[in-house]
């Protein structure tokens, strides 16, 4: 059982040789454990008083009289620290060897290991942040471009919460009204009151729906764009999943149905995650063998599940059957799609009437083209990452129907003409899911399960 009243510790950087190491430590005792362990050069123990200083100095193993490292250590006292608590960072170097001695000795002080996300669970728990803040920590360090980037650093700085929150006075206040003239008929009435609180729950909708609708953006830009390859053997599949990654990682050669698998890597395109899968050339053929026709069968597959489809045409080759069951097939998969006509350098054959980009994987033409046509599939210019708010999380989306529902359901008890008690039952639910989404009523369960997702020392 972890008790939060403990002092804990662990490495804050990567466990990989480095300049320099952090090792942060947080509870009542972190100031008289590190103090326990940090001296001069002469030895003589050094006082960590003042919040926000930097010191210098020496971790010192009493016991085996050795100077361990020579360091930096700064202290932040509660409540003006990341958990709220008094927080101690040692600044060393950053070999592991280090590192581990450091941690070592720091636990047999007083302090112990700490689980992964337990700094930033006790921030959540001590007040400093909410639930939506602390998951948007996460976000932070795992995001894969500036577009993720700045759409969990604004959730951080309490885009999220701020608007939630809002919502929840507006629904508090009524639901308070309601059961005040509820209990004092005398004094106060709630005639007249329902057109004003159906005009609050249609905005609070409207504004939940914005919050929805940015949510499949939201995932995409954490996740990035599922992107798949496809085509007949030796189109240039392989070479276009090269040319994007700007390095040999498939193998090209002139012998069809060389990729017998899906080969799968992520880039960073003008800002743009992309899951790239290559994969096998798709034919209908007689002389087909077994592991080409299971290559086959899997390219389809993640067709069917792609954000989008790259179906990359040979320019040099008049169109055949194949290409058209491809063209086909694309259709009928319903999904966003960009045709690449490729080997645009050699002597063009191919004639396609529908939109298309001329492509050479060996001139690189047509990748800027490429490149801009994805954004403006999928990333709207007119989004402003700075203001809007964008969920990656389903859990938050979750709550967030659930509230919405909830407010319908006050619309249309309003529309029925229903008693203004009954109205309170889902005002109050409405409340309760936004509420979940910061973490105001949530279970201790589902709090270990989102911090246990977190690397160590955050």
């Amino acid at each position: 059982m972890i008790n939060i009243d403990d002092t804990i510790c662990a490495i804050a950087t990567a466990l990989n040789p480095a300049g320099i190491g952090i090792i942060r430590i947080s509870g009542n005792e972190a100031v008289k454990i590190v103090s326990n362990i940090f001296v001069n050069s002469k030895k003589e123990k050094i006082a960590l008083k003042e919040s926000h200083k930097i010191h210098y100095g020496y971790i010192y193993d009493e016991k085996k009289n050795d100077l361990i490292d020579e360091v930096l250590i700064l202290t932040m006292l509660k409540p003006k620290s990341y958990t709220a608590e008094d927080v101690v960072e040692i600044q060393c170097h950053g070999g592991l060897l280090v590192l581990k001695n450091i941690l070592n000795l720091l636990v047999e002080n007083g302090a112990r290991i700490a689980e992964p996300g337990e700094f930033t669970k006790r921030a959540f728990l001590n007040g400093r942040i909410d639930l939506s803040k602390a998951e948007s920590v996460t976000d932070i360090i795992m995001s894969k471009n500036n577009y993720a980037l700045k759409a969990s650093f604004n959730q951080l700085k309490g885009n999220l919460s701020e608007k939630l929150n809002s919502f929840r006075e507006e629904i508090l206040e009524s639901t308070a009204f309601i059961e005040a003239c509820l209990d004092d008929p005398e004094h106060m009435s709630v005639d007249g009151f329902k057109p004003k609180l159906k005009s609050q729950c249609e905005n609070i909708i409207s504004e939940l729906d914005a919050i929805i609708k940015n949510y499949d953006n939201g995932k995409l830009i954490k996740e990035g764009i599922n992107t798949v390859i496809i085509g007949k053997p030796n189109v240039g599949k392989s070479s276009l999943l090269n040319t994007l990654l700007n390095e040999n990682r498939a193998i090209v050669t002139d012998i069809a149905g060389t990729t017998r698998d899906t080969i799968k890597e992520s880039i960073n395109l003008n800002g743009i995650t992309l899951n790239i899968i290559d994969t096998a050339g798709i034919r209908n053929e007689d002389n087909i063998d077994t592991v080409e026709k299971i290559g086959i069968d899997r390219a389809k597959s993640e067709a069917e599940n792609a954000d989008l489809i790259i179906l990359v045409l040979d320019s040099s080759r008049p169109l055949d059957k194949n290409d058209e069951e491809l063209i086909a097939l694309c259709k009928t998969l319903n999904k966003k799609t960009i045709t690449l006509l490729n080997k645009s350098d050699l002597c063009s054959s191919a004639h396609l009437s529908n939109p298309h980009i001329n492509f050479s994987t060996k001139t690189k033409e047509g990748l800027q083209e490429l490149t801009a046509t994805i954004e403006k599939m999928f990333i709207n210019k007119n989004l402003d990452f700075n203001n809007e708010i964008f969920i990656s999380n389903e859990r938050q989306l979750q709550s967030i129907k659930n509230a919405r529902i909830s407010l319908q359901n006050v619309l249309s008890s309003i529309e029925k003409d229903v008693s203004e008690d009954f109205l309170t039952i889902d005002l109050t639910d409405a409340y309760t899911h936004l509420s979940q989404v910061l973490g105001i009523e949530v279970t201790d369960d589902l709090v270990n399960e989102i911090f246990s997702k977190f690397c160590m020392g955050k």
